[in-house]
């Protein structure tokens, strides 16, 4: 049998996203944010003589010429690509072509992608064999689901990182380890790769950096953990080898990464980091309110100060992104007030503020239908969780819990906030001196060309907040002006973003506001 084409196609995400960040793409020439790991994993799972294409729609046209090409598609991805990854499942099989979907989607909702010649679900590593071996053996419809938690990610291949187009994209994405300690009630990825994390081998991960540093990439990388100390005693192991790793190559690298609050309590691991050239943390807030906190079963960021452990990053060389929701059962009227207060005291610019999502698999949306609180009628996969969400009935008047979300974006977004924010973070962000630094040279001077003449140009009214930012970096704390610029850039994309949010909220306030809160829920349900 001859060696089959596999046309692997990552599917669109849902446009005006968060995520997107198409100014900053637009600035640094890149066409989207990040590639598809899992795919180009996929991709090495398969047999070496099976020949390859990828297709990333979010970065290129799929054509008809690739799809002549192919004898099989794959793809799957995530919920905000659920609406492309359908369509090219039906636009496949119109010509004829079998499609083989996986991915985070398909695993949580397999009812959806029933169309699908082939599904795929949960990790590759532990099913893609008896794939192989079916269609080898001419099988063309079937279903393969793996155990879950089962994979040793140690046995997990170099990613095909060969078949990239590296300029097509801000940053790549490695990944090092796989779980959550965590049990957070509103989250996805302890059903998807469980709680307790799974880490690849020193050698291994140093091996997949090699392997991106032969293609001749340099720049931003960033570890796609969910939650990279999640296992700190693996972490602790690598980051020497790391370390030694960047700096006999002159540190082409500068890395990021999500991560617990935990996190700023090990001073001896936050350095660690510093010295491997971390520079970004995303970090889960959710709310500044413990009782919402512990609800939400995310005890673990009620047992420190927020703000303080914040800072303790910052003094570590890493600025901080982290994400909010609005919506919990137990919020009070003056949540955007307190989470306003929140981001400011822990000088955070670059905030993802979404509307609370029940997301498939979750325990969230479990006690949801055991309460008969889930709104059938809110397909989340159309947006992203901050022009979605709000899936069940909420215990609050869904006006309040719309306007509140209104109130916070609308205030943390003004410029002279955001701005004045970035400005605390340049002072405080405390650099390690490292010989190289990941320097992407003429690439960085074209974004700053291009960002000073947006600034001062073509927005007119964000001049003086970038020159006074910019100026007070570089008089008090230099050595953060690459980053300090990097955040301003962000603002193209966030403040935009968060108006067209804000829009969008003024429509769901007008026409969404009848849905029932939860006092009218019952009040039906008793009638």
């Amino acid at each position: 049998m001859a060696s089959p084409n596999v046309l692997l196609v990552f599917p669109k995400f849902n446009p005006n996203s968060f995520w997107s960040l198409q100014a900053a793409c637009d600035l640094w020439g890149a066409r989207c944010p990040a590639p598809p790991l899992g795919l180009i994993t996929l991709a090495a799972l398969l047999p070496p003589d099976w020949n390859m294409r990828l297709v990333n729609r979010n970065a290129e046209e799929l054509t008809g010429s690739d799809l002549a090409w192919a004898d099989m598609v794959m793809t799957g991805g995530m919920l905000p690509q659920r609406i492309d990854a359908l369509a090219l499942i039906a636009h496949a099989q119109a010509v004829g072509k079998p499609v083989v979907v996986g991915g985070p989607d398909a695993t949580s909702s397999p009812e959806v992608y029933e169309q699908a010649d082939f599904l795929v679900l949960g990790e590759a590593e532990g099913i893609i064999d008896r794939f192989i071996e079916a269609w080898r053996n001419g099988v063309r419809r079937d279903r393969f689901q793996a155990e879950k938690f089962k994979v040793d990610v140690a046995t997990s291949p170099i990613p095909r990182f060969d078949l990239l187009k590296c300029q097509h994209y801000l940053y790549i994405g490695v990944q090092f380890s796989r779980g959550c300690p965590f049990n957070c009630e509103f989250c996805d990825i302890i059903e998807l790769y469980g709680r307790v994390p799974r880490s690849k081998t020193n050698d291994q991960m140093l091996a997949e950096l090699q392997a991106l540093y032969d293609t001749g990439y340099r720049g931003h990388v960033d570890f796609v953990d969910d939650n990279l100390v999640g296992n700190k005693k693996a972490l602790k192991r690598f980051l020497p080898a790391l370390r030694d790793w960047q700096r006999q190559r002159g540190y082409p690298f500068r890395f990021s990464t999500e991560a617990s609050i935990n996190l700023a309590d090990d001073g001896q691991l936050l350095a660690m980091m510093g010295e491997a050239n971390f520079f970004l943390v995303f970090v889960g807030i959710e709310s500044p309110d413990t009782e919402t906190l512990v609800s939400a079963q995310k005890k673990q960021n009620t047992r420190r100060s927020l703000a303080e452990s914040i800072h303790r990053i910052y003094g570590a060389g890493m600025f901080v992104t982290a994400g909010f929701i609005v919506g919990f059962d137990t919020e009070k009227s003056a949540v955007a007030e307190e989470m306003i207060a929140c981001i400011e005291a822990t000088s955070i610019p670059w905030c993802m503020v979404g509307l609370l999502t029940a997301l498939p698999n979750t325990q969230l949306t479990r006690r949801l239908e055991r309460e008969g609180r889930m709104l059938r009628d809110v397909w989340i996969a159309q947006a992203d969780q901050c022009t979605g969400g709000l899936n069940f009935v909420t215990l609050r008047p869904r006006r309040e819990v719309l306007e509140d979300y209104r109130t916070i974006l609308q205030q943390v977004y003004a410029p002279a906030a955001f701005f004045g924010r970035v400005q605390r973070v340049g002072r405080a962000l405390r650099r390690p001196r490292l010989a190289g630094g990941g320097n992407e040279g003429l690439r960085e001077y074209r974004a700053l060309g291009r960002l000073m003449w947006h600034m001062t140009i073509r927005r007119p009214g964000l001049r003086r907040h970038f020159w006074r930012t910019f100026i007070d970096c570089a008089r008090h704390n230099p050595a953060a002006l690459e980053f300090v610029v990097m955040m301003m850039v962000v603002y193209l994309h966030l403040g935009d973003f968060a108006q067209y949010v804000i829009r969008e909220l003024d429509h769901r306030i007008a026409t969404e506001a009848d849905r029932p809160d939860m006092a009218a829920h019952e009040a039906r349900q008793t009638a």
